[in-house]
């Protein structure tokens, strides 16, 4: 659903530009700060003495933080603009992050992650209804994008994180410095943000339970979540025990499904700008399984990293595509839709990594990790399920 004349005619072209490339740097600091934290999960391990019950326990918390906010998210969005809601949740997950290695008990910590994760799920639907509502002003496809931004955003977060570890940095002194810097990023891309509230055009009554189109997107959002938290977790290790890569080689298959898919975001807005999104959603879970595919065949390392490049490039897209259709989801504000979305794709995620350990242990990880492949069959299915 484009912007009407009058609320294209609201903001200067010049305007609209400015807003782009803050949501741009929004995207890429919210993907910075999450690869920070994946490098990092290992330093919260060792700093509080946890064993892998205890960090579990941390882990569901900020899981159950993130989710219980979704909730209300598009409620407060509504109340106060995405601009005033990224700017506070912003400085809530900085503040957290950089708390995370301060010395203190697990209930203490567990209620920094739950804060934390809550910070995440505001901040994430904030920058995604205003990459919807950029797209309703102007006409022109940009959530593709962004999400490539995010992608981007991940790799050097990580890539950084690396470094300063290598270079021997505390990591609480790490923590402390990108919680500063992220909320002074944010705070500065926030100015530029426009001053809109999407669900200005619908009354917005507060999360219900997705059901229709809502749950039909939901539903295909934790399919794709969950084969994506399955690659970050499983794929490196499948590589070195079921393939037989090297340990160098093996770290090569996060790095080639995340270098595919941010690449692939990047043409994304192109691509759905000619294809529709049924037909681009079902073409990309048909790639997503035959990438996988490939590499549950192969014992050839070279062959299995060409594999999962091609799983990065079936799912690029498909987290762009259900969020602006259920911002556009009728009678359903905008930013109520992608919290609906995002709630249920969140619990995919989460779920993801430790449905593929249990078949694992059952059975064998490649077994684990035909769950990927079943998920790219289920999203290429229910694809025709999108509204055109």
């Amino acid at each position: 659903m484009l912007a009407s004349s009058s609320e294209q005619s609201a903001h200067s072209a010049a305007q609209i530009r400015a807003a782009r490339w803050a949501t741009r740097a929004q995207f890429l600091v919210f993907g910075g700060l999450g690869g920070l934290w994946g490098v990092h999960v290992p330093s919260v391990k060792s700093h509080h003495g946890l064993d892998a019950a205890a960090l579990s326990w941390v882990l569901l918390a900020l899981a159950l933080g993130a989710v219980l906010c979704l909730t209300q998210a598009g409620r407060v969005i509504a109340q106060v603009g995405a601009r005033a809601a990224a700017l506070v949740s912003g400085a809530v997950m900085a503040a957290a992050l950089a708390a995370v290695l301060v010395p203190g008990d697990l209930a203490t910590l567990m209620a920094v992650a739950a804060v934390l994760g809550a910070g995440i799920a505001q901040f994430d639907v904030a920058i995604n209804a205003e990459g919807s509502e950029l797209e309703a002003i102007s006409g022109k496809k940009v959530m593709s994008g962004f999400h490539g931004m995010f992608s981007l955003g991940g790799m050097a977060g990580a890539g950084l994180g690396a470094l300063a570890i290598r270079a021997a940095v505390p990591p609480s002194l790490q923590l402390a410095a990108a919680g500063a810097a992220v909320a002074a990023a944010v705070a500065v891309a926030c100015a530029f943000m426009l001053p809109v509230r999407p669900a200005g055009r619908v009354a917005v009554s507060g999360y219900r339970l997705p059901r229709g189109a809502l749950a039909v997107l939901g539903g295909l959002a934790a399919v794709g979540l969950l084969a994506e938290g399955a690659i970050y977790d499983w794929s490196v290790l499948y590589l070195q025990e079921d393939v037989g890569a090297a340990p160098a080689v093996a770290a090569l298959g996060f790095a080639s499904f995340s270098a595919a898919m941010a690449a692939t975001r990047f043409a994304g807005d192109a691509l759905r700008t000619h294809i529709s999104a049924p037909r681009l959603l079902a073409g990309s879970g048909w790639l997503a399984a035959a990438g996988m595919a490939l590499v549950l065949w192969t014992r050839q390392p070279a062959v299995a990293l060409i594999g999962l490049a091609v799983v990065g490039i079936g799912f690029a897209n498909v987290v762009p595509i259900l969020f602006m259709a259920a911002s556009r989801v009728p009678g359903v504000a905008a930013a109520d839709g992608i919290a609906a979305v995002s709630s249920i794709g969140y619990v995919g995620m989460v779920i993801g990594p430790p449905l593929v350990g249990g078949i694992a242990h059952l059975s064998s990880l490649g077994w684990g990790l035909g769950v990927i492949m079943v998920g790219g069959l289920m999203l290429a299915l229910g694809a025709r399920r999108l509204p055109h």
